[in-house]
């Protein structure tokens, strides 16, 4: 099932679960705006180059909407409009002030110079410009695309409307980013296994994970709050060491350039077998639909931390649920990115910078508070996690909407 149809049906499951009317359900289901543009840039041999940007602006009822931009050779219209929808319920979960928007350029961006990703990201700019703001719609990175990307960014609409740092996130912290937002969604995800794992009367300290993908900032944070990673993987394969990888040790030698497979505190091991792999805590961190009905039902795993957006098809959560797994999802695990994203925008409307310490602090409390919100939801509709989130956010969507009147 695609991302789009997985969204969807959640979001349909949790609207039962609370009783919404049909009307409403299709204004919040709805996007408020689709946006779609041709970019035309000159490549650095003279030949012209022609891109589609898409945005897609999902709701406003709460606040402006907020989403990354991700540059991708299979950018499409229905993901894009997932990711945006899915975005919406987030910042419900987080309680913060936001709705969802998702977009992004349909290209190989490690097929251009950074001198045509300037310009690229330039023009896409200039086309969007008036569609996103401050207080209307706020860009982040996302696949493809970094903090030079926003820089880009801040820049061409700073043209056309002055200088305004809170018209996106993520930016170098010389342009007003924030202190921690390289490591917040990491971060977020380990705040959010100390949550869950507490629940059970478990703790960090003494439990074994799985990781799918070893640039995760949470493999660091997990290792160093006492976890032990034994296995994990990325684009290039997947490693083990029962006794637990040095994680320090690995990413000093994947940052000098070394292959995942060449390094000497782990042995290689089948990159089919890492989702199966026996482990305490499986945290999939980077592609979407990895769980699937093929799989589930040989996963060994007691937990799985939902780090990248929608790992888990709805075939593979149901075998999972039967078997007792606990599956944190997506729209909570990974909302650390998003929540201090919210912190930088703050900043930079109040012209006031925050430490880092500070900036850790709230994010913990947010991420502690969201998830108690989403136990009591589990409580009031016996269900689970994944549902528990899912009515949340959609029901704090759902009520912005009533109030504002907008469902007539």
């Amino acid at each position: 099932m695609n991302a789009l149809a997985a969204t969807t049906r959640n979001f349909r499951r949790a609207s039962r679960l609370l009783g919404l009317d049909s009307k409403l359900e299709l204004s919040l289901l709805m996007p408020l705006r689709e946006i779609k543009v041709e970019c035309t840039i000159p490549k650095d041999d003279g030949s012209l180059a022609t891109f589609v940007g898409f945005r897609v602006q999902h709701d406003n009822s709460r606040g402006p909407m907020k989403g990354g931009i991700r540059y991708h050779p299979e950018v499409v219209t229905e993901e894009v409009t997932a990711l945006a929808q899915l975005m919406t319920w987030k910042t419900g979960v987080a309680a913060i002030p936001y709705g969802g928007a998702k977009g992004g350029i349909g290209c190989s961006p490690d097929e251009l110079s950074n001198t045509e990703k300037e310009r690229l990201t330039r023009v896409f700019t200039q086309k969007i410009h008036d569609l996103i703001g401050t207080h209307t719609d706020i860009p982040a990175p996302d696949m493809g695309t970094n903090a030079q990307t926003m820089a880009w960014m801040l820049d061409e609409y700073s043209k056309f409307h002055g200088h305004s740092p809170a018209v996106v996130t993520g930016k170098p912290i010389d342009l007003g980013g924030s202190l921690g937002r390289d490591a917040a969604t990491g971060r977020g995800v380990m705040f959010a296994t100390k949550a869950l794992l507490a629940e059970y009367e478990k703790s960090i300290s003494g439990s074994t994970f799985g990781f799918g993908n070893v640039g995760s900032w949470a493999a660091q944070l997990i290792h160093e709050k006492g976890g032990k990673i034994i296995a994990l993987g990325d684009v290039t394969g997947s490693i083990r060491n029962k006794a637990g990888i040095d994680i320090p040790a690995l990413m000093k030698h994947k940052n000098e350039g070394g292959a995942l497979k060449d390094f000497h505190g782990a042995e290689v091991m089948d990159s089919a077998e890492l989702l199966v792999h026996e482990c305490d805590v499986l945290v999939p961190c980077a592609l979407g639909g990895v769980l699937n009905k093929d799989n589930a039902p040989d996963v060994k795993a007691k937990f799985i931390i939902e780090a990248a957006n929608h790992p888990t098809d709805p075939e593979a959560d149901e075998i999972l649920g039967k078997k007792g797994v606990i599956v944190l999802p997506d729209i909570y695990a990974n909302s650390g990115g998003v929540i201090v994203s919210y912190f930088e925008w703050v900043q930079n409307i109040q012209g006031f910078m925050w430490d880092e310490e500070k900036v850790n602090k709230e994010l913990e409390k947010y991420m502690s508070s969201a998830f108690q919100h989403i136990k009591a939801q589990c409580k009031i509709h016996n269900c689970s996690l994944r549902m528990g989130a899912f009515t949340l956010g959609v029901n704090r969507v759902a009520r912005a909407t009533l109030l504002r009147g907008w469902e007539a």
